[in-house]
């Protein structure tokens, strides 16, 4: 694949990992020609544009390209009568194409351009508890749960995540706090499961962007206590991170691991099974320890001291050779 295509371009790791979700080559022509959007319109006009069928699809479009010029969009778009069942409609839309090899990139890239409007909403400190509360994310679960990995699949599986990400992404003054509303809520429809399945599932960004979920998920107590005090959900959770882990070997991304190393980190810092019977110990990657993965941290501070920290954290350091050493005798069961 070329490096220029829409694919390549969109699948760069953004600044934020929650910016630039794909939604904008290859769209149809709307029903009405474009002339219908030759004058500049106000955003109040783009949405009114969104109850007729006929100029649905560029007004999503142009609204979705809005999103973080103009904060107003989301609460436009929540407080406008409508919008949020035309929204909704886009999306249930398309679940009959879900599991099938139906689903064109054509029509991905109209319902990631309508999830985008939902990512704005959950961005929005003044909408996305109401949005929560509502139930609306639920709606993007089946794009997230599918195992399918072409590109139409693949763009609805980010945009979906980008949109969730969005909910736990914190926000000044308390940059390093998650809602406590919204983690019992993603808690409780299952989230961390869909999400550990898209680690291992697509592209390097959509993987980021799940393991980003998980990471906020896991720095809460909340979070913390669901994942910790059940062994199937602690030694899938490992067992996953371990794995890809291992895959950043021959597919590097600095981000992904410094976000890997995040989640190790909080888990070593949990409840009884990560803490207490060294639990995490023996599901630490001796991946870690590998050139190219250290290599990956050579130049970033932040990243080689969250390494240093999750190995002190479990007892742990690097041999002169290379290997990783537990300073007990789950030494020998890491090394058999």
């Amino acid at each position: 694949m070329s490096p220029n295509t829409p694919m390549e371009r969109d699948l760069r790791l953004p600044e934020s990992l929650l910016g630039d979700q794909p939604g904008g080559g290859g769209r149809a022509s709307p029903t009405l020609p474009e002339s219908e959007f030759a004058e500049p319109m106000n955003v109040e006009q783009l949405i009114q544009k969104l109850h007729d069928r006929r100029t649905r699809e560029q007004a999503l479009h142009n609204l979705s390209k809005l999103k973080d010029q103009l904060p107003e969009v989301a609460l436009l778009l929540w407080q406008t009568c409508g919008i949020m069942f035309v929204l909704l409609k886009e999306i249930t839309g398309v679940y009959n194409l879900i599991s099938t090899p139906n689903l064109t990139q054509e029509v991905s890239n109209r319902v990631c351009d309508t999830i985008t409007l939902f990512q704005c909403i959950a961005s929005h400190l003044d909408t996305r508890k109401p949005f929560m509360r509502a139930y609306l994310p639920l709606y993007l679960y089946p794009f997230i749960s599918t195992e399918r990995r072409d590109k139409p699949h693949e763009y609805l599986r980010l945009s979906s995540l980008g949109a969730i990400g969005a909910l736990v992404k914190s926000h000044p003054p308390n940059r390093d706090e998650v809602d406590p509303e919204i983690i019992h809520f993603l808690l409780e429809s299952q989230i961390l499961c869909l999400c550990i399945r898209c680690m291992e599932v697509g592209t390097i960004l959509s993987r980021t962007v799940a393991t980003f979920i998980v990471e906020r998920i896991l720095s809460t107590d909340a979070g913390l206590n669901y994942c910790c005090n059940f062994g199937d959900r602690f030694y899938v959770t490992t067992s996953v991170l371990r794995r890809m882990t291992d895959k950043l070997v021959e597919e590097p991304s600095r981000r992904l691991l410094k976000l890997i190393i995040k989640c190790f980190i909080e888990l070593s810092m949990g409840p009884s099974l990560c803490r207490d019977n060294e639990g995490l110990r023996c599901c630490i990657p001796r991946s870690l320890t590998y050139p190219n993965i250290i290599n990956l941290l050579s130049d970033d501070g932040d990243g080689m001291r969250g390494l240093q920290q999750l190995l002190k954290n479990v007892q742990a350091h690097v041999s002169s050779t290379g290997d990783l050493v537990l300073v007990t005798s789950w030494k020998a069961e890491l090394n058999s």
